[in-house]
């Protein structure tokens, strides 16, 4: 049980602690985050949307997703009632394995102490995961935001272990990039910590339609600053491809960030630089 934004090692190792043989593995987290539903005006800080975090504990073997409208009466639940009338009366559990600063309930009140004193009382069991840390230093979802907007996607990878990826559909675009001859797959990026904006090496897999599978490309995550657009957004060249993706659901893993966002004196400039980039992402990717 947990938020799990990012499905980072430190998540991963709360689910490994879970699996058992004789019983499938689920998840019991909340949507939307608690931090969206207190502070519902602050900056984006979700490092993955609900769909993306859906597909990335599929692949960790989660069998069964459980995800808590988290509303204003799940958030006035007091920490014993949560655990009573959630865990218990409603979702029935046997077993519950949560990180070692997991806290819930009103006021999170709620910790781990409360959950082991509950467990006896109630019959079920408890499994509380370690923090985890990696060259000295915990992960955490915060170190993660930090790397990102530095521009250091490898780094962010190295504490998530895996490529941290921007999920989507593919939406219309102004088609800009077509007219130049680097037709894109423009998506949107809204609710999501934007990772430092500029230009990126990128893994892309096609999710959906009679094109899935995994594919090289160059994006551009920003506001086009050639063209006077303001509405951060990622615009994913695939190499080597031609085919129409508007409404398929892709997702995009940010490798190597190959420079910021420039304004061009004309296109021409545009079009060299757009050449450059992609000839270093393919470079980049041909090394992984």
């Amino acid at each position: 049980m947990g938020n799990f934004d990012g499905v980072h090692l430190g998540h991963q190792a709360v689910i490994d602690l879970a699996r058992q043989p004789d019983a499938p593995l689920g998840i019991i987290t909340f949507e939307p985050h608690p931090r969206e539903f207190f502070a519902p005006d602050a900056p984006p800080f979700r490092l993955m949307n609900a769909e993306a975090r859906t597909h990335r504990l599929e692949k960790l073997g989660v069998k069964r997703l459980y995800e808590l409208p988290f509303t204003a009466a799940l958030a006035g639940m007091e920490a014993e009632d949560f655990v009573a009338k959630v865990l218990v009366g409603g979702l029935g559990i046997a077993h519950v394995t949560v990180g070692a600063d997991f806290c819930f309930g009103k006021g999170r009140k709620g910790t781990v102490d409360t959950l082991r004193r509950m467990g006896a009382d109630l019959g079920f069991g408890v499994t509380i995961a370690k923090l985890v840390a990696l060259d000295g230093t915990e992960i955490s979802s915060t170190a993660i935001r930090t790397a990102l907007a530095e521009g250091r996607p490898r780094d962010a990878a190295h504490m998530l272990g895996h490529w941290h990826r921007i999920e989507g559909a593919v939406q219309h675009g102004d088609k800009r990039g077509k007219g130049l001859g680097f037709p894109t797959a423009n998506m949107g990026v809204g609710g999501l910590h934007l990772p430092k904006l500029g230009v990126y090496a990128v893994k892309v897999d096609i999710l959906t339609g009679p094109h899935k599978g995994t594919h090289n490309g160059a994006a551009s995550l920003g506001v086009r600053p050639m063209f006077g657009e303001n509405q951060p957004n990622l615009e994913t060249y695939i190499f080597d491809f031609g085919d129409d993706l508007y409404g398929q659901h892709l997702s995009v893993a940010l490798v190597d960030y190959l420079r910021p966002e420039m304004k061009f004196d004309g296109l021409d400039a545009l079009v060299a630089q757009m050449n450059a980039d992609c000839d270093r992402a393919r470079a980049i990717l041909a090394g992984l």
